[in-house]
């Protein structure tokens, strides 16, 4: 739907309107295995067009880089640097220097539990689940001994990075990266950062679970985007009524991790995707975590790691991190928060009006 919102803005006493923005929105899924939907308020149709096809194009560039399952001719990405893995360095463009030493950043921050070397246990796991969607009736764990075989190929100091020279190389031929926890947020980041500086500067860019605001709506009525976080237990068909919970911001992310996102079914529970790098098993401790803070690719790898630690370590990481706001849905559906979190939740008395 296109409505049309005049912006009007009181100065003293006399009232000056300013320019008329319509809002657009627009979607496409052929990038990082989810729907990307684009949001935004400009002067006409044709301005969002021209921006949406710029945001649509730069996703496929970046997904092809970081792309590890398929090759594509003329483009070294991730999926050559593993199968490189033992052989020699691979010279690949500075959007994947930027994501694995980003990357290699965070799995510090994270205490290890982002972990983009992971890739040979994950690519057991991704088999399973393949199997266990494609035929439920033999879905089935994968066995301990593969995964701790897998395990021990897994070392981030085995991803060696030359900045000068552009090149990525895994020291173990047995290794492989899988960057699935960082590479979409990382990409939405980059995507709206370069957006903004093209002039695209009242919008949304949501790519699954991760959601990237641009600076404020504007229609004139709100200083705020409000975001919903989606009920793990009505994420089938998403709607009004399946939101838990509002949050309203600007100019930030918000990225959530949840066992109702990708999963597969054996004897009856559910296997979700969010492998624990020290129990190369499934998190247990939350439904759902939500992760706020400015940069997307940060929330990214935050919400992998904040879903897959204990409520108190898990909390102490958020709150040791400046600009990190978190919220936990428990096992038993209830809900924890930082204080700042707390402060922007429509349940607490938030909201994106004006005041």
């Amino acid at each position: 739907m296109i409505f049309v919102l005049t912006l009007g803005i009181l100065s003293g006493c006399n009232q000056k309107v300013e320019k008329e923005y319509s809002k657009y929105t627009d979607t496409f899924f052929d990038t990082f295995d989810t729907l990307v939907q684009v949001v935004g308020y400009t002067e006409t149709e044709e301005e969002f067009k021209a921006y949406f096809e710029q945001i649509k194009s730069r996703f496929e560039q970046l997904h092809k880089l970081y792309d590890i399952y398929n090759n594509y001719e003329g483009l070294n990405n991730v999926k050559t640097i593993n199968d490189n893995a033992g052989i020699k360095p691979v010279e690949v463009q500075k959007e994947i220097i930027d994501l694995i030493v980003f990357a290699k950043e965070w799995y510090s921050k994270t205490n290890g539990k982002t972990n983009i070397a992971m890739g040979s246990v994950l690519k057991i796991w991704h088999d399973y689940r393949q199997e266990g969607e494609s035929e439920p009736e033999h879905a089935k764990l994968p066995p301990m001994e593969q995964l701790l075989e897998a395990a021990q190929y897994t070392n981030i100091d085995d991803v060696i990075v030359d900045t000068k020279k552009n090149t990525v190389y895994l020291a173990d031929k047995k290794m492989a990266l899988d960057v699935g926890a960082v590479a979409k947020g990382y990409a939405t980041e980059v995507v709206a950062k370069e957006m903004m500086k093209k002039g695209f500067t009242s919008g949304i860019i949501s790519a699954g679970g991760n959601v990237r605001v641009l600076e404020k709506p504007l229609d004139g009525v709100r200083e705020r985007w409000g975001i919903g976080i989606q009920n793990p237990d009505q994420s089938i068909l998403p709607n009004e009524s399946s939101i838990l919970e509002t949050i309203f911001i600007n100019n930030a992310s918000v990225v959530t991790s949840g066992d109702y996102q990708r999963y597969y079914m054996v004897d009856g529970k559910t296997i979700h995707h969010l492998i624990d790098p020290e129990t190369l098993m499934p998190g247990e401790y939350y439904r759902a975590v939500t992760v706020v803070t400015v940069n997307s690719g940060a929330a990214d790898a935050l919400s992998t790691a904040v879903f897959l630690t204990p409520y108190a370590e898990s909390k102490a990481l958020v709150e040791g991190i400046e600009g990190v706001e978190a919220l936990w849905i428990m096992k038993d559906g209830s809900i924890e928060a930082t204080d700042g979190m707390k402060a922007i939740m429509k349940s607490h008395g938030a909201t994106g009006s004006k005041h």
